[in-house]
Formats: structure tokens, C-alpha cells, sequence
């Protein structure tokens, strides 16, 4: 095992080092208007002037500041979260009502002034990772204030969870969903997961106990509301009680989904210490529905969705997906001892470096098609260094605790 530990870490030192961490820094930040340049064509040449959406606006300061807190970064690192920082506070959040604005042009002039939980859930995210690595109080004041505004307005007292979407002034906005539906009368398991981390990283942040109960709340949601039952797997979309939606749209799963909300569950329990072997065969359960559709057996890799209980009927391979593919498997690997995750995340890495990986030009291919080709921009509203530049951390923190345990 310790020669496994210490080749794979190689391997992952190597795509940080020389793949990810040359692409996002210093070439995206935005030294003019403030915040970071995202909008790259699908080799990585700057396309110019793009908007700032607070989703990958937040996902880069969490990026830089975990950076710095896991010693893969320097000073410059710091700097940078700093520098996005700055800008989410002074452009991105609305000093009238509170909150984070969705979108501002690539000036900083406001656009869509709307408040999604899936954009506050970043902006938490990466206020609590940035004040961790800063130690400034400012951030960690706004990161409460901004837990206070959703635990008012959001948060559902009745049902559990947290209610999605809401107009400038916090009162409930009616917009149409990323299926088609009102946003305003579902819940998604997509924003759940994401609120879990920000959570998390709050919590870990201020040792607040109102955000360690939403916590636990969340491991219930998370380990048995989303999930069908008769499928082993999770779906997307749900009314406020957490009934299910129906309908083609909606009797599907994401593969990527149910392996990040894996290993968030067993990161999350281990923080809040409650034994991982309670949720054992759910994670089992869910890991290996997932892989029986959803994984590449011939070439490695997971495809992006499909139908329950059938095939991957969207079968590209989408760089988010397999990022958090093989943060799950080294995850279950460590808490399992089963080799077959072993396996799996060998097959993953495979993959990745063969094909997802551009050494050419930086990061990672948005998306391989089933021919092979890449497709999709490189930097963008929806793409940021969070999934693949957190992988990375991620494992090798926990390769380093596997050779520790091994010797």
C-alpha cells in the first residue's frame, strides 16, 4: 500500500503542479475590473470580455484559499483568494438586503440580481474557506451574516432542507428550474449537496452549533430523502416534502452526483462524529448502482446520466464527473479495505490522464465526446478549478493518512 500511496501521489503532484494550478493562476485573474477571467474557448485561449457569475466567481476564492491552507499554495495563493474576495464583496454582494447578487457583467455592473441557494451555498463556501486561510474578520463576519439571511429565509422548518430560489429583496421567485420546472416549489438534490459542503466548511470555519444541526438534517436528506429506494440511486428533483418528480425528465441520475454526495457524506460524518459503518451499506449501495450503469468498464471513466435502471443513455465524459468519481472511490477504498474501489479508481486515473487531462494547453477538457474529441470551453460560468483542483487536494491529503496507516 505504501507504494501504491506514494506512485498515485506522483501521479496526482504532477496533474496539480504542471496541469491545473499553471492554467488558473495568474492567467484568469482579472487585475483591472477585479475578480477572475473565466471564459476560455475549449483549448484555453481567452475569449474576452465575459460575464461574472457568483457560482465560479466563489468556487476560484475557495479554490485559492484552500490552496494556501493545504501548503500546495504560497503567498501568492493568499493574494489571489484575496483579490476574489474583494471582489465579492464590494461588486457581488447587496449591501441593502444581503446576500450574493447571481451574476454582474465582467465590469462589475449588476445584471441578474436574483438570490439562488446554489450560489449563496459557494458564496459560504468560499467565505469560510478564505477567512481559515486569512484570518480576517471581515469574511468571517459576512460568511454569519450570510448564514443568518439563509437561515431565515430559506431554510424550510417544516420539511427539512432548504427552499431555492428567491427575487432581489429575498421574497420567492417563481423562475424557471434547470429541468424546466418553477424553482420556487422544488428542491434539488444538486443545491443540497452543495449546501452540505458550504455547511461543512462553516462549520469547521465557527464551530456554530445551529450549522452543525443543518448538518445532521442534511445527512438524512442526503442519505435517504433523494434517494429511490427501489433503485439504489438518487435523482434530482423533488416537491418541498421531498416526494419525487416523475416523468422523463425527471426518472434519471446523475452519476456524478451520487459519487460526490458519497464522499461528502463520509467527510461530513467524520467531522461530526457519527461512525460511517451506519451508512455503510447505503454507500455501497449507491456506489455500485451507480458504476453498473454509469462506468466505462472497457475504457474507465463514468458517463455523464441515465435513465433508472437502464443504460447511460449520455455517455460523454464530463471532467466534473470524474473528478469526484475518483475522489469517492479513494474515499471508499480507505474506509472499506475492498479492492474493487481500488480498481475502479485505478481505471479512473487511467482515464483522466490519457484523455480529460490537457497537457497541451491547461486543465482539463470540459467534456470527451464519445468520438474522442474534446468539447465545451475550458473557463466559463459553470467551470472553475473547484472540481478537478479539489480532487486533487482531497486525495492526496488522504493518500498521505493511507501510507501513514500502512507503516
Amino acid at each position: 500500500m505504501k507504494a501504491f500511496c506514494e506512485n498515485t501521489r506522483g501521479r496526482l503532484k504532477r496533474i496539480l503542479n504542471q496541469n491545473i494550478k499553471p492554467f488558473w493562476y495568474p492567467g484568469t485573474i482579472d487585475g483591472e475590473n477585479g475578480g477572475y477571467n473565466l471564459n476560455h474557448d475549449v483549448n484555453g485561449k481567452p475569449l474576452g470580455h465575459g460575464t461574472k457569475m457568483i457560482v465560479t466567481q466563489a468556487r476560484m476564492v475557495w479554490y485559492f484559499s484552500r490552496l494556501f491552507n493545504s501548503g500546495w499554495g504560497g503567498a501568492e495563493s493568499l493574494e489571489a483568494a484575496r483579490h476574489g474576495y474583494v471582489f465579492l464583496r464590494d461588486k457581488m454582494w447587496d449591501h441593502e438586503n444581503g446576500g450574493f447578487f447571481w451574476e454582474v457583467d465582467h465590469w462589475g455592473k449588476l445584471t441578474v440580481p436574483n438570490k439562488n441557494m446554489y450560489g449563496q451555498a459557494f458564496g459560504l463556501y468560499a467565505l469560510s474557506e478564505f477567512a481559515m486561510a486569512s484570518k480576517d474578520e471581515e469574511a468571517l463576519s459576512i460568511a454569519r451574516k450570510l448564514f443568518n439571511l439563509i437561515e431565515e429565509h430559506s431554510h424550510d422548518s417544516l420539511y427539512g432542507g432548504y427552499r431555492e430560489s428567491f427575487l432581489k429583496d429575498w421574497s420567492p421567485s417563481p423562475g424557471l428550474g434547470p429541468l424546466g420546472e418553477d424553482s420556487s416549489k422544488i428542491k434539488s438534490m444538486n443545491t443540497h449537496l452543495h449546501m452540505f459542503e458550504a455547511l461543512d466548511n462553516f462549520y469547521r470555519a465557527t464551530e456554530d452549533q445551529k450549522a452543525r444541526e443543518r448538518l445532521v438534517e442534511l445527512v438524512i436528506i442526503l442519505s435517504n430523502s433523494i434517494v429511490r429506494k427501489d433503485t439504489g440511486v438518487c435523482t434530482e428533483a423533488f416537491q418541498p416534502d421531498w416526494t419525487p418528480l416523475h416523468g422523463p425528465r425527471y426518472d434519471r441520475t446523475s452519476y456524478g452526483h451520487n459519487l460526490e454526495n458519497i464522499w461528502l457524506l463520509i467527510n461530513t460524518c467524520n467531522l461530526l462524529k457519527i461512525p460511517n459503518s451506519l451508512l455503510l451499506d447505503f454507500y455501497r449501495t449507491l456506489f455500485h448502482s451507480t458504476a453498473r450503469f454509469g462506468f466505462d468498464y472497457e475504457n474507465g471513466g463514468f458517463y455523464d446520466s441515465g435513465p433508472l435502471n437502464g443504460r447511460a443513455d449520455r455517455i460523454d465524459k464530463v471532467w466534473w464527473v470524474q473528478a469526484e468519481a475518483l475522489v469517492c472511490e479513494i474515499y471508499m477504498y480507505r474506509l472499506t479495505g475492498d479492492p474493487a474501489y481500488l480498481d475502479f479508481f485505478e481505471k479512473t486515473l487511467n482515464w483522466v490522464e490519457k484523455h480529460q487531462v490537457d497537457w497541451e494547453n491547461g486543465d482539463w477538457h470540459n467534456i470527451i465526446r464519445p468520438d474522442g474529441k474534446p468539447f465545451g470551453y475550458k473557463a466559463g460560468p459553470w467551470k472553475a478549478a473547484y472540481h478537478n483542483g479539489r480532487a486533487m487536494l482531497e486525495i492526496i491529503a488522504l493518500l498521505d493518512k493511507m501510507g501513514t496507516d500502512s507503516t
